[in-house]
């Protein structure tokens, strides 16, 4: 069996992962750097707590009611918005972050990785298929997959169960100088049953679930519970030739290993090893600690 790989991605100067530890991250996005919570960071901090302080505009801290809410404390010149830009090949991606009460700013850098497989794919597509690639991304958050397969003129559906999740990845299509996106606020596995239903083919497919989540009618989401069948669902709307898979996973315990086992049951076994690809993403941080982000499936035919 092919083995896990690793990879991080090379091509950002908009993000670094400046020091890891104690269960949080220093992170520069752009000119601002900022901690936010890590459960995995285990290890101790390498830089002092002084440098952290030194260097941070915008610490997160959570409220103590909840594990995933907080509030941001900012420096006084910190923005509440402000933008990076992502490039590779042809692709030049410019995406709006902001300082959310759930920790998050608006990208997962490390999905860099992704959208430079995602691109690559739809250019090989279109090429053998005459026209552009049709493409489905699932719970698409603010769009960076999405971006990514527009800027190589494939025609694609964005889903997403939060309204304001979906305007907010309309800003990153405009501000990187693009159009034509097809934004659908929906729960995931309602939107698939239905394209199944209707026929429907995708060329590529990409699904971020989240552990947990609630679609916009209040309809629970729980991966272990709910891959299986959204799984099965995409399979049939994925064609079944010049097409592509990626799979992300951030519910920790879940492994790579995991990933294959699920995606080859439903889409079956690969033609070739080349065309699988599976492993974590993940970060070195400058200080040499490697962060672990995500584990990720992709496939290819």
């Amino acid at each position: 069996m092919k083995n896990p790989e690793l990879l991080t991605p090379s091509g950002w100067k908009d993000y670094e992962l400046i020091d890891s530890g104690d269960f949080e991250k220093l992170e520069r996005f752009g000119r601002w750097v900022t901690v936010r919570p890590e459960p995995q960071a285990i290890w101790h901090k390498s830089l002092p707590e002084a440098e952290w302080s030194r260097q941070a505009h915008a610490v997160f801290r959570r409220d103590g009611k909840s594990e995933e809410r907080g509030e941001w404390n900012t420096a006084p010149r910190m923005p509440g918005q402000w933008w990076v830009e992502y490039a590779y090949k042809a692709m030049k991606l410019r995406m709006r972050l902001g300082l959310t009460s759930f920790k998050h700013v608006g990208i997962f850098p490390e999905q860099a990785e992704n959208w430079n497989f995602i691109y690559d794919e739809c250019t090989r597509i279109a090429d053998k298929n005459g026209g552009p690639a049709n493409v489905l991304n699932l719970f698409a958050y603010t769009g960076g997959a999405t971006l990514a397969a527009r800027s190589a003129g494939a025609t694609t559906t964005h889903v997403d169960s939060v309204k304001q999740v979906v305007s907010w990845a309309r800003e990153n299509m405009e501000g990187s100088g693009l159009d034509g996106v097809r934004w659908i606020v929906d729960d995931a596995l309602k939107f698939v049953r239905r394209e199944v239903k209707r026929g429907k083919k995708y060329d590529g497919i990409i699904l971020d679930p989240p552990a947990y989540g609630r679609g916009p009618d209040g309809e629970k989401w729980v991966l272990e519970q709910n891959i299986g069948e959204l799984l099965t669902l995409c399979s049939q709307l994925l064609a079944t030739e010049n097409s592509f898979l990626v799979l992300n996973l951030y519910s920790m315990g879940l492994s790579a290993l995991l990933a294959k086992g699920i995606c080859n049951q439903m889409f079956g076994q690969p033609s070739s090893p080349t065309n699988e690809h599976f492993g974590e993403l993940y970060f070195n941080d400058s200080c040499g600690k490697a962060l672990p982000l995500g584990v990720f499936y992709r496939l290819s035919r």
